[in-house]
């Protein structure tokens, strides 16, 4: 039987207010990540700030950010480890208990993968730092939609008019933009961006766009000044095609943004 009018806005409505419901019980449970990264918590931990069960939260929180949610906290974890490094004379073993890891070895070892850089050489390159401006980006007379894809990812940052400093487009195997990425470029401003020589695959797309500053702090922790842009759906590349929206539009941190947990802008 076909469905009326009056019903069909009366599920869309319910549906709204069950993803309401649902990305507030999600951003609870990150609120208590932030706050308890020193602690151990459990899926259970998280399922009950969220008022679900750990098998309805886990599902729930993957569908809407992305990845599970024990990713996401590890990924908080590090992403807290890079920050105390730059901003505190804290020993990388005191910063491994800080954000609830036991082992120094195991810590070590897996914030260098993730990060890109050993605790002690981001401490080294943070000090000799200078911001330098980014590379002037590819120009081009045509718009994204109209230039030839194949061999690159051709795409389009948009940000607010009042942005100067440098954005960092990648390409990531994973949805949380760490570790080396398989292709990336700096612009100096919004606009057309060019990823050359992508192999096949699946990918996501981020960038963090970080402000001219005018101390060092702020240029390697600019924090809510920040712009972020990360792709709602992966980019499939065969044979030199890419499927999938290559664009993105840059918007201030939200609570639900995958951590940027690589050591932009010192790799």
């Amino acid at each position: 039987m076909m469905q009326t009018a009056p019903s069909i806005f009366r599920e869309d409505a319910a549906r709204h207010v069950t993803l309401a419901a649902q990305t507030q019980a999600v951003e609870c449970a990150i609120q208590i990540m932030h706050t308890h990264l020193h602690e151990v918590l459990t899926l259970e931990d998280l399922a009950s700030v969220a008022c679900l069960s750990p098998s309805h939260f886990h599902r729930v929180f993957h569908r809407l950010i992305g990845i599970p949610p024990g990713e996401f906290l590890s990924a908080l974890r590090f992403q807290a480890a890079r920050r105390l490094l730059l901003t505190t004379p804290l020993s990388v073993t005191e910063i491994c208990f800080e954000v609830g890891y036991t082992s120094t070895g195991s810590f070590t070892s897996r914030f260098t993968h993730l990060v890109g850089l050993s605790p002690r050489l981001l401490r080294q390159r943070a000090h000799a730092f200078e911001p330098l401006a980014a590379e002037p980006a590819d120009h081009c007379p045509t718009t994204p939609s109209c230039m030839p894809r194949k061999h690159a990812l051709l795409g389009w940052i948009s940000a607010p008019t009042t942005f100067r400093g440098t954005i960092y487009v990648g390409l990531f195997r994973s949805p949380i933009p760490q570790g080396r990425p398989v292709r990336c470029t700096t612009l100096s401003a919004p606009g057309v961006y060019r990823l050359h020589d992508v192999p096949d695959g699946v990918y996501h797309l981020r960038a963090a766009a970080f402000p001219v500053a005018a101390d060092l702090h702020s240029s390697l922790l600019p924090g809510e000044k920040m712009l972020l842009g990360n792709n709602a759906s992966p980019l499939f590349i065969r044979h030199g095609h890419v499927s999938g929206d290559p664009d993105l539009v840059l918007h201030p941190p939200r609570l639900t943004d995958p951590p940027l947990v690589m050591g932009l802008p010192l790799l």
